[in-house]
């Protein structure tokens, strides 16, 4: 029988796993392949796609622009943490679950092997991150703390979250952060941005760095039960393990808040 899985073994995997969040949060967050937010945020736009547009209509473009509620716009700046967090699980979790999903054409082959929970974790541990970062929690060890406590049902101690307990190696941490990300890397050098196909590549290395504490994935939240019955059928169970992952983000983002709600109440 195996050992079960110490709160150190959990910590030591979620650090780099929330380090490496960051860029792939950055790069989501900054996305503007055309140059239109910058635009519409004040930029020069020497050589931009508006640059041969004539003046009136380009205002008009821009300032549509400005009042759209995505990341480096004047709309997104006077959103309240809420509303930006409803952004996070409404927009990029339609990406996550569905790249989520996929293993659901398998059907019930599919949800035999840990795939599924491994990418499911990791689109739901990217979004609290994110959901975090709206909340002002920056701290890597705060982080960990959330995604055990949201994820895996672990009040982990602050100290043990943190590394700062003496047993953890900076080294391998920092290579397997660096690991984690060079698909964001190599995207940015070879294309001055981050690629939907190298977001995938990471989100896939995400998951894969949790294989070592697949037991504690089966925690996580899911679907509801009619979401696993359809996601069992083949073909059409990619559908349901779309809904279900969708649903589950929704379950995710509603503990967080009871997280956050719960640290400020801790707080002096």
């Amino acid at each position: 029988m195996a050992e079960p899985i110490s709160d150190r073994q959990v910590a030591a995997v979620l650090r780099p796993f929330v380090r490496a969040t960051g860029p792939t949060l950055d790069a989501l967050r900054h996305a503007d392949p055309l140059g239109l937010v910058a635009r519409a945020a004040g930029g020069d736009g020497d050589g931009d796609v508006l640059a041969k547009v004539e003046p009136r209509l380009r205002d008009r473009v821009l300032d549509g622009l400005s009042r759209m509620k995505v990341p480096g716009t004047a709309a997104w700046a006077g959103m309240a943490p809420a509303e930006r967090a409803e952004w996070w699980v409404g927009r990029v979790g339609r990406v996550t679950s569905l790249v989520t999903a996929i293993p659901g054409l398998g059907g019930a082959l599919a949800d035999r092997l840990p795939l599924q929970d491994t990418l499911g974790a990791a689109s739901q541990g990217l979004v609290l991150c994110a959901l975090a970062g709206e909340r002002g929690v920056t701290e890597v060890g705060d982080r960990v703390r959330l995604l055990a406590w949201v994820l895996f049902e672990r009040d982990i101690d602050p100290e043990v979250a943190s590394g700062r307990t003496g047993a953890v190696d900076a080294a391998a941490e920092d290579a397997e952060t660096e690991r984690l990300t060079e698909e964001l890397s190599a995207s940015s050098r070879r294309h001055g941005r981050v690629t939907l196909k190298a977001f995938g590549r990471t989100l896939w290395r995400l998951g894969r760095s949790l294989l070592s504490v697949t037991d504690e994935l089966e925690k996580r939240p899911t679907g509801r039960l009619y979401h696993r019955a359809l996601g069992m059928l083949p073909v059409v169970g990619m559908v349901g393990d779309y809904l279900g992952e969708r649903s589950a983000l929704k379950r995710v983002a509603r503990r967080a808040d009871r997280w956050f709600a719960e640290q400020a109440a801790a707080s002096p």
